[in-house]
């Protein structure tokens, strides 16, 4: 018999995981970072930029979960960053480049919280930015798109940052 949302036996949780997002503007993307920041138990979601979409289209999408999630909207990205790495987070940047490192092949901290920054969807996470990360990696990809959508990308990161978590 297939369980409901009241007949679940999964055990609540929370993780010292941030998710912070770059100029994520598209409705259904925020509504859905919504629903993965609920789902994987994230301490807080912080959207930066402007011109946000959050409405009607994002609440149907998040299911309710903006009620649960904590949350905040800054416009400021750089200032965002700049201060939770000043208070000790430890900062990953979701993002394919030169330098970035496959997600299969990094450790996650289990001492220090940490902020994972996921960016926009169509320019991905500015420079200034990445050069403020300790880490910056990448998923790999093996078919002919070298990258997906960034609510794909960050499930597959939390269920990662998670699972090492819970190791340890």
């Amino acid at each position: 018999m297939q369980l409901t949302h009241y007949t679940t036996k999964f055990t609540p949780h929370t993780f010292p995981i941030t998710i912070v997002c770059d100029n994520i503007t598209n409705a259904p993307n925020i509504g859905s970072i919504f629903r993965t920041a609920d789902a994987f138990g994230i301490e807080k979601l912080i959207f930066c930029g402007s011109d946000m979409e959050f409405g009607r289209k994002s609440a149907k999408t998040s299911r309710a979960t903006e009620k649960y999630v904590s949350h905040e909207f800054n416009e400021n990205i750089l200032e965002t960053v700049t201060a939770i790495k000043a208070s000790g987070y430890y900062m990953v940047a979701l993002e394919i480049t030169e330098e970035s490192q496959s997600i299969n092949k990094i450790v996650f901290p289990i001492n220090q919280p940490i902020a994972l920054i996921v960016g926009a969807e169509n320019f991905g996470i500015s420079e200034t930015i990445l050069e403020l990360a300790d880490a910056v990696i990448h998923i790999n990809m093996y078919g002919q798109n070298s990258s997906m959508n960034v609510v794909q990308a960050t499930n597959i990161c939390l269920y990662e940052m998670t699972k090492q978590l819970l190791q340890k």
